[in-house]
């Protein structure tokens, strides 16, 4: 048996702006949510582009206060290539904390945890490494920018 970890090396930094939450009321797993996701940008070593406005964010609140995210937006790279991003996650910590950030609070990003799984999908020749690519993304939550640092799993 392998113990040692996968490497992870630094893909990009995406930063998105979001819209008003859409609150869908409770749903049989929770109370069910919509974030517009309205554009921003992407940029590191590994991939660099905008993205385009009309994504979303949908959000499972659960009964014990962890929320299921899962993202779902383009990027458009810099020679033209569409790239979908498939970002599904979890963002929960002390109640005190998740309150502050609902009210769209600064807070430090280590006083609670926000991981997402990302895959990727494009038809573009140049990009098609990123198919075959799963990363690793450490989140922040700002009033209106949510801030993802993400790593390619080796």
């Amino acid at each position: 048996m392998n113990t040692t970890a996968p490497p992870l090396d630094f893909l990009a930094q995406v930063r998105c702006e979001v819209g008003a939450l859409v609150n869908l009321g409770a749903g049989p797993y929770g109370e069910r949510r919509c974030v517009p996701l309205l554009g921003g940008s992407v940029s590191g070593p590994g991939l660099n582009g905008e993205i385009l406005p009309g994504g979303a964010d949908w959000q499972v609140l659960r009964a014990d206060g962890v929320l299921d995210i899962q993202a779902q937006y383009v990027v458009r790279t810099p020679d033209g290539a569409l790239v979908e991003v498939d970002s599904r996650g979890l963002r929960h910590g002390p109640p005190e904390v998740m309150q502050r950030l609902a009210r769209g609070e600064a807070v430090a990003s280590d006083e609670y945890f926000f991981r997402t799984l990302m895959r990727f999908q494009t038809g573009h020749p140049a990009w098609q490494h990123l198919n075959a690519t799963l990363a690793l993304a450490r989140g922040e939550r700002q009033a209106r920018v949510v801030v993802l640092d993400v790593f390619r799993i080796g």
